[in-house]
């Protein structure tokens, strides 16, 4: 079994990577954001970004840094199939799944223009934002000493592997495969 962690910036393309090792390499998906939603709509809160930042931090501090990956991985194992974890956001969950066995993790950027037009294209509730708020949301979760707040920058810094997705789906598609051959997938 392999798992394939995804890191990067709001709008890079995480989601579009998991949809093609899903439907083009059969892997099961693990979605962070899912979690945390499951655990916004226990507290009864509005899905927005600032909720889920707050709650999944909410969740690193009672419970660990790793704590949204290592709930992901559990689940994970119960599948038996490869799998992919989107959404890693602590330095904490990266580490967590090194030490679980085979774990590949893929960091994705774009231009943040590109980011900020996918985002109002793919319409989810904690997209409506304007561009000022995009960068100030992305600007908070690129960097914190605090281990249970998000550190996209690091994180990115982690990767084994750092995908530019400025191009088309088709360059994109080309360069996961040319990734999973490396891989040995």
């Amino acid at each position: 079994m392999v798992i394939i962690g995804i890191t990067g910036t709001i709008g890079a393309g995480k989601g579009t990577i998991v949809d093609y090792l899903v439907k083009n390499k059969g892997f099961k998906h693990f979605s962070a954001r899912d979690l945390i939603v499951e655990e916004i709509n226990k507290r009864g809160l509005e899905n927005i970004r600032d909720n889920m930042v707050l709650v999944a931090n909410d969740l690193r501090q009672k419970y660990g840094s790793a704590y949204v990956a290592d709930e992901l991985y559990r689940r994970a194992l119960v599948s038996q199939n490869n799998c992919v974890i989107e959404s890693l956001r602590t330095v904490g969950e990266i580490e967590l799944l090194r030490k679980k066995g085979k774990f590949v993790l893929l960091a994705v950027d774009a231009d943040p223009k590109t980011r900020y037009q996918r985002i109002l294209e793919r319409k989810t509730t904690t997209d409506d934002i304007s561009f000022e708020k995009f960068l100030a949301d992305e600007a908070k979760e690129m960097d914190s000493d605090d281990p249970n707040k998000q550190n996209l920058k690091k994180c990115i810094e982690m990767a084994d592997f750092v995908i530019d997705n400025n191009g088309t789906l088709d360059e994109l598609n080309s360069k996961i495969e040319e990734i999973l051959k490396i891989i040995d997938i």
